[in-house]
Protein backbone atom coordinates (compact mmCIF):
# COMPACT_ATOMS: atom_id res chain seq x y z
CA UNK A 1 0.00 0.00 0.00
CA UNK A 2 1.73 3.12 -1.04
CA UNK A 3 -0.51 5.27 1.24
CA UNK A 4 -1.65 3.40 4.53
CA UNK A 5 -3.72 4.87 7.18
CA UNK A 6 -0.78 4.31 9.52
CA UNK A 7 2.61 3.48 9.74
CA UNK A 8 5.69 3.57 11.98
CA UNK A 9 3.31 4.69 14.89
CA UNK A 10 5.59 1.95 17.04
CA UNK A 11 9.09 3.24 17.55
CA UNK A 12 12.45 1.14 18.03
CA UNK A 13 12.77 3.56 21.27
CA UNK A 14 9.54 2.13 22.56
CA UNK A 15 10.88 -1.79 22.10
CA UNK A 16 14.30 -0.93 23.78
CA UNK A 17 12.00 0.56 26.46
CA UNK A 18 9.90 -2.54 26.79
CA UNK A 19 12.93 -4.81 26.10
CA UNK A 20 15.20 -3.00 28.80
CA UNK A 21 12.60 -3.94 31.18
CA UNK A 22 11.78 -7.74 30.78
CA UNK A 23 16.13 -8.15 31.13
CA UNK A 24 15.40 -7.83 35.12
CA UNK A 25 15.29 -10.95 36.60
CA UNK A 26 11.73 -11.27 37.93
CA UNK A 27 9.82 -8.44 36.12
CA UNK A 28 5.98 -7.75 36.80
CA UNK A 29 3.95 -7.78 34.01
CA UNK A 30 0.66 -6.80 35.66
CA UNK A 31 -0.58 -3.14 36.23
CA UNK A 32 2.01 -2.41 38.61
CA UNK A 33 4.59 1.07 39.27
CA UNK A 34 4.78 1.55 35.46
CA UNK A 35 1.26 1.99 35.15
CA UNK A 36 0.94 4.14 37.89
CA UNK A 37 3.75 6.66 36.52
CA UNK A 38 1.97 6.76 33.07
CA UNK A 39 -1.15 7.30 34.66
CA UNK A 40 0.36 10.64 36.44
CA UNK A 41 2.69 11.77 33.91
CA UNK A 42 -0.27 11.32 31.15
CA UNK A 43 -2.89 13.57 33.85
CA UNK A 44 0.12 16.02 34.13
CA UNK A 45 0.45 16.79 30.47
CA UNK A 46 -3.33 16.81 29.87
CA UNK A 47 -4.00 19.26 32.99
CA UNK A 48 -6.33 17.07 34.69
CA UNK A 49 -6.27 15.52 38.48
CA UNK A 50 -6.69 11.63 37.69
CA UNK A 51 -6.32 9.64 34.77
CA UNK A 52 -6.73 5.38 35.15
CA UNK A 53 -5.64 3.17 32.49
CA UNK A 54 -7.81 0.81 30.48
CA UNK A 55 -7.18 -1.44 28.65
CA UNK A 56 -9.03 0.16 25.69
CA UNK A 57 -11.07 3.42 24.77
CA UNK A 58 -13.97 1.70 24.22
CA UNK A 59 -13.64 0.31 27.93
CA UNK A 60 -12.89 3.73 28.91
CA UNK A 61 -16.17 4.59 27.00
CA UNK A 62 -18.13 1.70 29.26
CA UNK A 63 -16.66 2.40 32.82
CA UNK A 64 -17.54 6.16 31.87
CA UNK A 65 -21.43 5.42 31.32
CA UNK A 66 -20.89 2.90 34.31
CA UNK A 67 -20.40 5.90 36.81
CA UNK A 68 -23.12 7.47 35.22
CA UNK A 69 -25.50 4.81 35.71
CA UNK A 70 -24.46 4.47 39.38
CA UNK A 71 -25.45 7.85 39.60
CA UNK A 72 -29.11 7.61 38.39
CA UNK A 73 -29.98 3.80 38.61
CA UNK A 74 -32.99 5.04 36.85
CA UNK A 75 -31.33 5.81 33.64
CA UNK A 76 -32.64 8.00 31.09
CA UNK A 77 -30.94 9.92 27.95
CA UNK A 78 -27.77 10.39 26.61
CA UNK A 79 -27.23 13.04 24.03
CA UNK A 80 -25.21 10.91 21.54
CA UNK A 81 -23.49 11.28 18.70
CA UNK A 82 -24.10 9.65 15.20
CA UNK A 83 -21.00 10.16 13.65
CA UNK A 84 -18.25 8.55 16.06
CA UNK A 85 -17.52 4.96 16.82
CA UNK A 86 -19.60 2.12 18.37
CA UNK A 87 -18.29 1.98 21.63
CA UNK A 88 -19.80 5.25 22.53
CA UNK A 89 -23.11 4.18 21.64
CA UNK A 90 -22.80 0.72 22.59
CA UNK A 91 -21.69 1.49 26.04
CA UNK A 92 -25.02 3.96 26.89
CA UNK A 93 -27.01 1.00 25.59
CA UNK A 94 -25.11 -1.29 27.77
CA UNK A 95 -25.71 0.91 30.93
CA UNK A 96 -29.24 1.19 30.21
CA UNK A 97 -29.71 4.54 28.86
CA UNK A 98 -31.44 5.98 25.92
CA UNK A 99 -28.94 7.59 23.22
CA UNK A 100 -30.75 10.54 22.22
CA UNK A 101 -28.85 11.60 18.70
CA UNK A 102 -27.82 15.22 17.17
CA UNK A 103 -26.96 15.89 13.85
CA UNK A 104 -22.99 16.96 13.31
CA UNK A 105 -21.64 20.39 12.43
CA UNK A 106 -19.22 19.91 8.98
CA UNK A 107 -16.45 22.06 10.42
CA UNK A 108 -15.88 20.20 13.37
CA UNK A 109 -17.74 16.62 12.62
CA UNK A 110 -18.75 16.80 15.91
CA UNK A 111 -22.81 17.71 17.34
CA UNK A 112 -23.29 20.54 16.58
CA UNK A 113 -24.16 22.57 19.49
CA UNK A 114 -27.49 24.29 18.88
CA UNK A 115 -28.58 20.63 18.15
CA UNK A 116 -27.10 19.20 21.16
CA UNK A 117 -29.08 22.05 23.35
CA UNK A 118 -32.55 21.69 21.11
CA UNK A 119 -32.47 17.42 22.49
CA UNK A 120 -32.07 18.69 26.38
CA UNK A 121 -34.84 17.50 28.68
CA UNK A 122 -35.64 16.72 31.86
CA UNK A 123 -34.56 13.35 31.22
CA UNK A 124 -30.63 14.22 29.86
CA UNK A 125 -28.37 12.81 32.21
CA UNK A 126 -25.30 13.95 30.23
CA UNK A 127 -24.01 14.95 27.02
CA UNK A 128 -21.57 12.68 25.85
CA UNK A 129 -19.41 14.73 22.64
CA UNK A 130 -17.10 12.90 20.48
CA UNK A 131 -14.17 14.97 18.93
CA UNK A 132 -14.24 13.73 15.75
CA UNK A 133 -11.02 13.16 13.97
CA UNK A 134 -8.92 15.84 15.82
CA UNK A 135 -11.21 18.60 15.38
CA UNK A 136 -11.97 20.60 18.68
CA UNK A 137 -16.12 20.00 18.82
CA UNK A 138 -16.61 22.40 21.79
CA UNK A 139 -18.38 25.41 21.71
CA UNK A 140 -18.01 28.38 24.61
CA UNK A 141 -22.07 28.44 24.19
CA UNK A 142 -22.20 24.63 24.69
CA UNK A 143 -19.93 24.62 27.75
CA UNK A 144 -21.98 27.70 29.70
CA UNK A 145 -25.21 26.13 29.20
CA UNK A 146 -24.16 22.63 30.47
CA UNK A 147 -22.75 24.10 33.50
CA UNK A 148 -25.54 26.40 33.81
CA UNK A 149 -27.85 23.39 33.18
CA UNK A 150 -25.73 21.04 35.45
CA UNK A 151 -25.64 18.46 32.90
CA UNK A 152 -22.22 16.79 32.73
CA UNK A 153 -20.42 16.55 29.92
CA UNK A 154 -18.19 13.57 28.67
CA UNK A 155 -15.49 14.13 26.64
CA UNK A 156 -14.64 11.43 24.17
CA UNK A 157 -11.12 12.39 22.96
CA UNK A 158 -10.08 8.98 21.13
CA UNK A 159 -8.97 10.70 18.12
CA UNK A 160 -7.84 13.95 19.22
CA UNK A 161 -4.98 13.69 21.49
CA UNK A 162 -3.62 17.17 21.71
CA UNK A 163 -6.44 19.21 20.42
CA UNK A 164 -7.34 22.33 22.34
CA UNK A 165 -10.37 24.58 22.84
CA UNK A 166 -9.29 28.58 23.75
CA UNK A 167 -6.00 26.94 24.59
CA UNK A 168 -7.11 24.06 27.25
CA UNK A 169 -6.23 20.16 26.26
CA UNK A 170 -9.72 18.69 25.18
CA UNK A 171 -9.88 15.78 27.64
CA UNK A 172 -9.63 18.37 30.67
CA UNK A 173 -12.81 20.36 30.00
CA UNK A 174 -15.87 17.95 30.64
CA UNK A 175 -16.69 15.83 33.87
CA UNK A 176 -14.79 12.88 32.24
CA UNK A 177 -13.18 12.16 29.26
CA UNK A 178 -11.85 9.57 27.31
CA UNK A 179 -8.87 8.44 25.63
CA UNK A 180 -7.87 5.18 23.17
CA UNK A 181 -4.11 4.81 22.37
CA UNK A 182 -5.26 1.68 19.51
CA UNK A 183 -1.99 1.47 16.74
CA UNK A 184 -3.53 3.83 14.82
CA UNK A 185 -4.29 6.74 16.88
CA UNK A 186 -1.79 9.79 17.96
CA UNK A 187 -0.06 7.58 20.49
CA UNK A 188 -0.38 3.98 20.92
CA UNK A 189 0.28 1.10 23.92
CA UNK A 190 -0.99 -1.21 21.53
CA UNK A 191 -4.58 -1.16 23.15
CA UNK A 192 -5.17 1.01 25.71
CA UNK A 193 -6.97 3.51 26.90
CA UNK A 194 -7.31 6.02 29.65
CA UNK A 195 -10.47 7.68 31.91
CA UNK A 196 -9.58 11.10 33.55
CA UNK A 197 -11.08 13.45 35.29
CA UNK A 198 -10.97 16.33 38.01
CA UNK A 199 -13.56 14.57 40.61
CA UNK A 200 -12.11 12.75 43.23
CA UNK A 201 -15.09 10.37 43.67
CA UNK A 202 -15.00 9.41 40.19
CA UNK A 203 -11.68 8.59 40.44
CA UNK A 204 -12.41 6.11 43.41
CA UNK A 205 -15.62 4.26 41.04
CA UNK A 206 -13.37 3.89 38.18
CA UNK A 207 -10.18 2.77 39.66
CA UNK A 208 -12.80 -0.38 41.47
CA UNK A 209 -14.61 -0.21 38.20
CA UNK A 210 -11.92 -1.26 36.14
CA UNK A 211 -10.93 -4.28 38.46
CA UNK A 212 -13.90 -6.25 39.71
CA UNK A 213 -15.57 -3.58 42.03
CA UNK A 214 -12.80 -4.27 44.18
CA UNK A 215 -12.51 -1.80 47.25
CA UNK A 216 -8.65 -2.35 47.65
CA UNK A 217 -7.96 -0.40 44.58
CA UNK A 218 -9.23 2.74 46.23
CA UNK A 219 -6.50 5.46 47.03
CA UNK A 220 -8.81 6.73 49.29
CA UNK A 221 -8.08 5.22 52.86
CA UNK A 222 -11.48 6.70 54.43
CA UNK A 223 -13.45 5.37 52.03
CA UNK A 224 -11.85 2.01 52.07
CA UNK A 225 -12.30 1.90 55.59
CA UNK A 226 -15.92 2.90 55.71
CA UNK A 227 -16.20 -0.08 53.56
CA UNK A 228 -15.10 -2.69 55.85
CA UNK A 229 -16.58 -1.51 58.73
CA UNK A 230 -19.74 -1.72 57.04
CA UNK A 231 -19.19 -5.07 56.24
CA UNK A 232 -16.96 -7.00 58.83
CA UNK A 233 -18.04 -9.96 58.23
CA UNK A 234 -15.85 -9.79 54.78
CA UNK A 235 -12.61 -10.21 54.22
CA UNK A 236 -11.12 -6.68 53.84
CA UNK A 237 -8.86 -7.44 50.76
CA UNK A 238 -12.12 -8.97 49.06
CA UNK A 239 -14.90 -6.38 49.13
CA UNK A 240 -16.66 -5.87 45.91
CA UNK A 241 -18.44 -2.81 45.85
CA UNK A 242 -19.70 -2.96 41.94
CA UNK A 243 -20.85 -5.87 39.86
CA UNK A 244 -18.07 -4.29 37.69
CA UNK A 245 -15.22 -5.62 35.19
CA UNK A 246 -11.64 -6.43 34.50
CA UNK A 247 -10.41 -3.97 32.74
CA UNK A 248 -6.55 -3.32 33.81
CA UNK A 249 -4.00 -2.80 31.44
CA UNK A 250 -0.72 -4.47 31.92
CA UNK A 251 3.42 -2.86 32.56
CA UNK A 252 3.98 -3.02 28.88
CA UNK A 253 1.65 -0.84 27.64
CA UNK A 254 2.31 1.70 30.60
CA UNK A 255 5.77 1.48 29.59
CA UNK A 256 4.99 2.10 25.84
CA UNK A 257 3.02 5.06 26.83
CA UNK A 258 5.50 6.39 29.07
CA UNK A 259 8.35 6.20 25.43
CA UNK A 260 5.06 7.45 23.41
CA UNK A 261 4.18 10.25 25.45
CA UNK A 262 7.30 12.03 25.04
CA UNK A 263 6.91 12.75 21.73
CA UNK A 264 3.30 13.34 21.31
CA UNK A 265 3.50 17.30 21.50
CA UNK A 266 5.87 16.58 17.90
CA UNK A 267 4.13 13.80 16.56
CA UNK A 268 0.35 16.66 16.95
CA UNK A 269 2.61 19.38 15.35
CA UNK A 270 3.51 17.41 12.65
CA UNK A 271 0.35 15.84 12.01
CA UNK A 272 -1.16 19.79 12.12
CA UNK A 273 1.75 20.44 9.37
CA UNK A 274 0.75 17.57 7.20
CA UNK A 275 -3.09 18.91 7.04
CA UNK A 276 -2.04 22.32 6.73
CA UNK A 277 -0.84 21.55 3.16
CA UNK A 278 -3.11 18.67 2.33
CA UNK A 279 -5.73 21.34 2.43
CA UNK A 280 -3.62 24.03 0.98
CA UNK A 281 -3.68 21.81 -2.16
CA UNK A 282 -6.39 19.70 -2.39
CA UNK A 283 -9.54 20.85 -4.97
CA UNK A 284 -12.19 23.06 -3.08
CA UNK A 285 -14.77 23.04 -5.33
CA UNK A 286 -14.61 18.97 -5.34
CA UNK A 287 -14.23 18.56 -1.67
CA UNK A 288 -14.73 20.29 1.61
CA UNK A 289 -11.80 22.40 3.19
CA UNK A 290 -13.98 24.44 5.52
CA UNK A 291 -12.88 23.03 8.70
CA UNK A 292 -12.53 24.82 12.15
CA UNK A 293 -8.40 24.01 12.42
CA UNK A 294 -8.47 26.17 15.34
CA UNK A 295 -6.54 23.95 18.23
CA UNK A 296 -7.14 20.82 16.14
CA UNK A 297 -5.19 18.17 16.20
CA UNK A 298 -5.44 16.01 12.57
CA UNK A 299 -5.78 12.63 12.93
CA UNK A 300 -6.76 11.57 9.57
CA UNK A 301 -7.36 13.85 6.12
CA UNK A 302 -10.73 14.27 5.49
CA UNK A 303 -12.16 13.93 1.86
CA UNK A 304 -15.84 14.96 1.89
CA UNK A 305 -17.37 16.00 -1.60
CA UNK A 306 -18.96 19.37 -1.35
CA UNK A 307 -21.99 17.69 -3.02
CA UNK A 308 -23.42 14.82 -3.72
CA UNK A 309 -22.54 13.30 -6.55
CA UNK A 310 -22.90 9.00 -7.28
CA UNK A 311 -20.53 9.60 -9.73
CA UNK A 312 -17.88 11.30 -8.70
CA UNK A 313 -17.69 9.13 -5.48
CA UNK A 314 -17.65 6.40 -7.61
CA UNK A 315 -14.61 6.76 -9.71
CA UNK A 316 -13.31 8.61 -6.56
CA UNK A 317 -12.69 5.02 -4.82
CA UNK A 318 -12.05 3.43 -8.14
CA UNK A 319 -9.14 6.39 -8.45
CA UNK A 320 -7.84 5.75 -4.84
CA UNK A 321 -8.08 1.71 -5.35
CA UNK A 322 -6.21 2.00 -8.48
CA UNK A 323 -3.48 4.74 -6.51
CA UNK A 324 -3.19 1.84 -3.64
CA UNK A 325 -5.21 4.76 -1.58
CA UNK A 326 -6.52 2.68 1.30
CA UNK A 327 -9.59 4.72 2.78
CA UNK A 328 -12.58 4.50 5.00
CA UNK A 329 -16.22 5.24 3.84
CA UNK A 330 -17.94 7.22 6.23
CA UNK A 331 -15.20 8.83 8.22
CA UNK A 332 -15.52 8.17 11.83
CA UNK A 333 -16.53 4.41 12.67
CA UNK A 334 -17.82 4.17 9.33
CA UNK A 335 -20.67 6.87 8.89
CA UNK A 336 -24.13 7.40 10.33
CA UNK A 337 -24.10 4.84 13.44
CA UNK A 338 -27.76 5.38 13.09
CA UNK A 339 -28.10 2.73 10.12
CA UNK A 340 -26.43 0.01 12.41
CA UNK A 341 -28.17 -3.35 13.00
CA UNK A 342 -27.41 -2.84 16.58
CA UNK A 343 -29.68 -0.03 16.82
CA UNK A 344 -32.80 -1.59 15.38
CA UNK A 345 -35.64 -2.02 17.18
CA UNK A 346 -34.17 1.21 19.43
CA UNK A 347 -34.69 3.60 17.11
CA UNK A 348 -37.72 4.42 15.03
CA UNK A 349 -37.52 2.92 11.46
CA UNK A 350 -35.89 5.65 9.07
CA UNK A 351 -34.67 7.74 11.98
CA UNK A 352 -31.23 7.84 10.47
CA UNK A 353 -32.84 10.06 7.51
CA UNK A 354 -33.48 12.73 10.70
CA UNK A 355 -29.68 13.61 10.17
CA UNK A 356 -28.58 14.57 6.74
CA UNK A 357 -25.09 16.24 6.96
CA UNK A 358 -24.28 13.04 9.22
CA UNK A 359 -25.94 11.41 5.95
CA UNK A 360 -23.62 13.04 3.32
CA UNK A 361 -20.81 12.22 5.09
CA UNK A 362 -21.93 8.45 5.23
CA UNK A 363 -21.77 8.26 1.46
CA UNK A 364 -19.71 11.24 0.08
CA UNK A 365 -17.31 11.30 3.35
CA UNK A 366 -14.30 9.38 3.41
CA UNK A 367 -10.60 10.02 5.38
CA UNK A 368 -6.99 8.88 4.39
CA UNK A 369 -3.77 8.24 6.45
CA UNK A 370 -1.94 10.99 7.85
CA UNK A 371 0.60 10.28 9.99
CA UNK A 372 4.31 11.94 11.50
CA UNK A 373 6.19 10.59 9.32
CA UNK A 374 4.00 11.37 6.06
CA UNK A 375 6.60 13.28 3.57
CA UNK A 376 5.50 16.43 2.10
CA UNK A 377 6.13 14.83 -1.33
CA UNK A 378 3.69 12.29 -0.35
CA UNK A 379 1.21 14.59 0.90
CA UNK A 380 1.51 16.66 -2.91
CA UNK A 381 1.19 13.29 -4.55
CA UNK A 382 -1.91 12.26 -2.86
CA UNK A 383 -3.69 15.81 -3.45
CA UNK A 384 -2.35 15.44 -7.35
CA UNK A 385 -4.33 11.80 -7.80
CA UNK A 386 -7.41 13.33 -5.46
CA UNK A 387 -7.54 16.20 -7.77
CA UNK A 388 -7.45 14.27 -11.02
CA UNK A 389 -10.58 12.43 -10.66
Amino acid sequence: MKFPLMRNNILREDLDAVIEYLKQDDPILTNGTNVKAFEAEWSEWLGVKYSVFVNSGASANLLTMAILKIRYPEGGEIITPPLTWVSDVASVLQNGFVPVFADIDPTTLAMDSAQILNKITDKTRAVFLTHVQGFDGLTDELIEELERRKIPLVEDVCESHGATHNGKRLGSIGWISNFSYYYAHHMSTIEGGMVCTNDHEVYQQVRMLRAHGMVREMTDVDLRNTYQADNPELNPDFIFAYAAYNTRNTEIGGIMGRSQLKRLDQIVKRRTENLLRFLRQIDSTKYYTDFKLEGSSNYAFNLILKKPDDDLVQRLMQKMRESSIEFRRGSAGGGNQIRQPYLKGIVPEGHHLEFPKTEHVHFYGFYIGNFPDLGNDEVDRLCAILNSV
